[in-house]
């Protein structure tokens, strides 16, 4: 065990891995991102900054930590924007950057051997982020089909319109690996066992474990990050005007976009207890601190119908930083989780100092970027009914291009029909107003009434008594109130009790 001394010069250090070798850092700006880092400090500018809001790619990196699978440990390797991840938050992790896949003799990885053959890189400045998604897919995937391709490449943009080419490399990357060492052998990451590599790096990474909580002061910026639930809550009733920061895809935005200063910081991302997921009969139990993409995951399994919003929401690195806790807490009225979520009856559990109470979702925001929760208060965990019979659950989300946009409108739809009828309504929508809200006119027009199509129109004509949309510049009030009507009746001609649509005959990016 430390001592006093040692516990205290312990906890102003950060440890991460990079190339096998442990690095350690005494008291990082909190704020500084791990794109400034490995620039300014390390001169790694494979990664570059063409954004500096998690939106081009070409910062990306890939981390590693440890994670159960199965009740084994495993590593788990995600592609994340390096442009708004502060720098403490690698502490006990992994990092790979374009400059880590370089072989000992100098030639390529398979990844970047492929993007060669193909021609996949024509200015260069975006190609080390596509490497990096690549690689993280690589990884993680033996035999990944295209779609699953374009959900790893969401988050990278090519200016020079060299998608086709990188596409390509994509498939050609498995043929270009080999045996020589663990970054170069494709697929290790979804196999059952553990291979002595892997087993390797779990073991370092375990040896980075902390003894004491993590709390790093420079000049008059605090970062703390507790490893329990109860000294989170402790922190956050001490500190009630602390910053919390998760995954930092909003928070890093302040810093690098906004030029805000955030003089204290309250990390949520080392609470266990925070990351879990579980599941009941009756509904899920997602953590503050679980990640999007696993929350999607497990939410996708009950409501496969809701697929295409996950796939859509951001991009994969962005999800694989940000947090449903952070998003419900954010409240953007333009946040594509709340209004399914409203929808389903999700209600969050509020936690303060040891006491925790809960609420509906739908009761949590107040006004604009305004919410329930009290002072020293923080979202500990949201609950989201399972399915069930006799309900019929849609989402929409309506904006100019199918990856990492911000919608125009979110329409989402939970309709419970017995013996052709509406017996329950439940309609909300994001864009619409100053918060996401339900649709109560909407609603009471569809309550009790034959699902059929004159109760879906008069149900459309009610939402002009629901919203009053705002014109910006994504949309006018008016394209706003027609889109979410229309989003109603496609909802109908999915769901219709005679000769029902799919998907793909009344989904635009289907049609093209």
């Amino acid at each position: 065990m430390l001592n006093g001394k040692q516990a205290a010069a312990a906890a102003e250090q950060i440890r991460f891995v990079l190339d096998d070798e442990v690095v350690t850092l005494v008291n990082p700006a909190p704020t500084r991102t791990i794109l400034q880092f490995l620039r300014e400090d390390l001169r790694r500018t494979g990664s570059k900054e063409g954004c500096a809001e998690g939106d081009c790619g070409a910062c990306t990196v890939v981390l590693g930590e440890l994670v159960a699978r199965d009740g084994t440990e495993r590593v788990q390797l995600r592609a994340v924007n390096a442009c708004i991840q502060f720098l403490p938050t690698l502490d006990g992790k992994a990092i790979y950057t374009v400059e880590t896949l370089k072989r000992q003799d100098g030639s390529l990885h398979p990844v970047q051997q492929a993007l060669v053959d193909t021609h996949g890189s024509q200015c260069g400045f975006c190609t080390p982020g596509f490497v990096m998604s690549l690689f993280a897919l690589f990884k993680n995937d033996a035999a990944p089909d295209r779609a699953c391709v374009a959900d790893a490449l969401s988050g990278n943009l090519c200016r020079c319109t060299g998608y086709r080419p990188i596409f390509e490399a994509a498939d050609r990357m498995y043929q270009c690996g080999d045996q020589r060492d663990w970054l170069n052998r494709p697929g290790t990451l979804a196999a059952n066992t553990v291979d002595a590599d892997e087993q390797a790096l779990i073991s370092q990474l375990k040896a980075l474990r902390r003894e004491t909580d993590l709390r790093v002061e420079t000049g008059d910026a605090r970062y703390f990050a507790p490893s329990s639930l109860a000294e989170f809550a402790t922190l956050r009733e001490q500190m009630p005007d602390a910053r919390i920061l998760a995954g930092g895809t909003d928070v890093g935005l302040w810093v690098t976009k906004q030029h805000r200063e955030l003089p204290v910081l309250l990390y949520i991302g080392n609470v266990a207890e925070l990351k879990g997921i579980d599941r009941s009969d009756t509904h899920f139990e997602i953590g503050a601190a679980a990640s999007l993409t696993d929350a999607f995951a497990a939410l996708n399994g009950a409501y496969p119908e809701l697929a295409e919003l996950w796939r859509r929401f951001a991009s994969m690195p962005v999800r694989n930083a940000g947090t449903l806790g952070g998003n419900i807490a954010n409240g953007s009225p333009i946040g594509d989780s709340m209004p399914v979520l409203i929808c389903l009856g999700t209600s969050v559990v509020l936690r303060k100092g040891a006491l925790t109470r809960e609420l509906a979702l739908e009761d949590l925001y107040l006004d604009y970027q305004k919410n329930a929760m009290q002072p020293g208060e923080f979202i500990e965990r949201i609950r989201v009914p399972r399915s069930r019979p006799g309900w019929v659950v849609r989402s929409y989300k309506i904006a100019k291009r199918f990856d990492q946009d911000i919608s125009a409108v979110c329409a989402a739809f939970a309709l419970h029909l017995d013996a052709g009828a509406v017996a329950e309504a439940r309609i909300a929508y994001g864009g619409m107003a100053a918060t996401p809200r339900r649709a109560a006119a909407a609603e009471a027009a569809l309550a009790g009434q034959p699902w059929q199509e004159p109760a879906a129109r008069a149900a459309m004509a009610a939402l002009d008594a629901d919203y009053t949309p705002l014109s910006d510049m994504r949309a006018s009030s008016g394209y706003r109130m027609q889109v979410a009507k229309n989003a109603l009746y496609r909802l109908w001609l999915e769901t219709r009790p005679d000769a029902p649509l799919a998907s793909a005959q009344v989904n635009v990016f289907q049609l093209v």
